[in-house]
């Protein structure tokens, strides 16, 4: 099991999670952090620090953002494990759960 960051972090980024993960296994994405699943330790200190409570435990996702899960796992089908986030750049692309997102107005 791992954690999850789901809708409510899409277009936010705050990067508060970033700083609490001992292991640095949160990685940027164009619209979203991303918890690479495989490197994360299930500690749980990125939770309490997300300003907009979008971090959730693998088991405990709301079936609102169920297919999160599916993204933070897919988005690194391609990239396997990066050995930790400070030595990478930024994903070069979203996930398609991320991607369907409507992009907010700028007013």
């Amino acid at each position: 099991m791992a954690y999850v960051i789901a809708q409510p972090c899409v277009d936010i980024k705050d990067k508060a999670c970033l700083d609490e993960c001992p292991v640095d296994c949160i990685y940027e994405g164009p619209r979203k952090m991303y918890i690479q699943p495989d490197e994360c330790v299930d500690c749980g200190a990125c939770e309490p620090v997300c300003p907009v409570e979008a971090v959730f435990y693998e088991d405990d996702l709301p079936e609102a953002f169920i297919e999160y899960r599916i993204a933070d796992r897919e988005v690194f089908d391609g990239i396997g494990l990066p050995g930790g986030s400070r030595d990478h750049d930024p994903l070069a692309a979203d996930h398609a759960v991320v991607e369907a997102v409507p992009v907010p107005s700028q007013t």
